[in-house]
């Protein structure tokens, strides 16, 4: 049997969708699995080679974000995938919205998705109204469940073996860590909406190199401005990994921490996946959505404010989500988590 999955968004996005895959695999184990997926998330399959079997680059589409539309890329897509032919295509993209269009030109036999309201679906199969609530994991799970997939569990995952801590000893940068125990710092977030101010992240940075941690400032090369307007307000010394690393090397460096303190995106969800205590600044995101699951170990903080969920790239207002959020707060939870004996259970 060849099943198909379409997930083609971010890292958070990716990992929120681990659940679902491993339960499909319990589902269909003798299955190859493709998941189809923007062109970063190649390197990921790597890392979740249990449940998924072969990367296939999703090439955009019209009226969904992720890509830019060339229509001899979606052309070249679709005779691949046609050609195959997949006996299951299962849509774990979003609530239907345009994906499902794509969904119906992949000639699969049968199709697995979600929709929402009065969406038009086409071809035969399995169609789940879209769940308006509870988390991300939870949402995904439900097209699974009513696939006949067994219950997994809703932990995310994501595998850190021997290579991947021998690319992050490879780091030049690495050789600074030294022996004593370091706190990772990721200022950065996708939209400027998201993110926490980079005087409040070095006040936290400055306080947590006092109680003797050595911090690491982390984050995409597309995020150096962040990193470095921290690197600069911070009196103590960091260091600055910005764009030096790997998602395996990454996530060895974040499963050695022993905090990591960031906005609410993918780094959020690597600390959930590799088990890493964490303090994450919510700022205009659904919390109730994309909260880690396990509360013991990882603290959300967000300010609740009558405009969130934000839908605006930059706050076209005075960013109180993420002003409401203070130091003091910030440092009090982090205590809080490291002295915990539950995040050690």
């Amino acid at each position: 049997m060849r099943i198909a999955v379409i997930r083609a968004l971010h890292l958070g996005d990716m990992l929120c969708a681990v659940p679902a895959l491993r339960a499909l695999r319990a589902g269909f184990p003798r299955a190859e699995i493709t998941l189809v997926g923007l062109p970063w998330a190649r390197e990921l399959v790597a890392h979740l080679h249990r449940y998924v079997d072969v990367f296939e680059e999703f090439p955009g589409f019209p009226g969904l974000p992720e890509r830019d539309v060339h229509p001899a890329r979606i052309v070249g897509f679709l005779d691949r995938m046609q050609r195959r032919p997949f006996d299951i295509v299962i849509q774990l993209h979003g609530s239907g919205a345009h994906v499902n269009e794509l969904v119906a030109l992949l000639g699969a036999r049968w199709i697995a998705a979600f929709y929402r309201g009065d969406d038009v679906v086409s071809g035969g199969g399995l169609f789940v109204p879209w769940p308006e609530s509870g988390t991300e994991i939870e949402r995904l799970l439900a097209l699974p469940r009513a696939l006949g997939c067994p219950d997994t569990g809703v932990a995310l995952e994501l595998e850190v073996t021997a290579a991947h801590r021998a690319r992050l000893r490879a780091t030049e940068a690495s050789l600074y860590l030294g022996a004593q125990p370091y706190v990772c710092i990721h200022p950065g977030a996708r939209f400027p909406s998201r993110r926490w101010s980079p005087e409040r992240f070095a006040a936290v940075g400055d306080a947590l190199a006092e109680r003797g941690y050595t911090v690491v400032l982390t984050g995409v090369a597309a995020e150096g401005g962040e990193t470095a307007a921290v690197r600069h307000r911070m009196r103590a010394a960091a260091v600055d990994l910005t764009g030096a690393l790997s998602l395996g090397a990454f996530a060895a460096l974040i499963k050695d921490a022993a905090l990591v303190v960031c906005n609410d995106t993918g780094t959020s969800h690597v600390a959930a996946a590799v088990g890493t205590r964490s303090v994450v600044v919510a700022s205009g995101s659904d919390v109730a959505r994309w909260a880690p699951v396990d509360a013991s170990r990882h603290r959300v903080l967000w300010h609740d404010v009558p405009c969130r969920p934000c839908m605006h790239v930059t706050c076209p207002f005075g960013h109180e989500c993420a002003a409401g959020v203070s130091v003091g707060d910030v440092l009090h939870a982090a205590d809080s988590v490291l002295h915990s004996e539950l995040a050690h259970a």
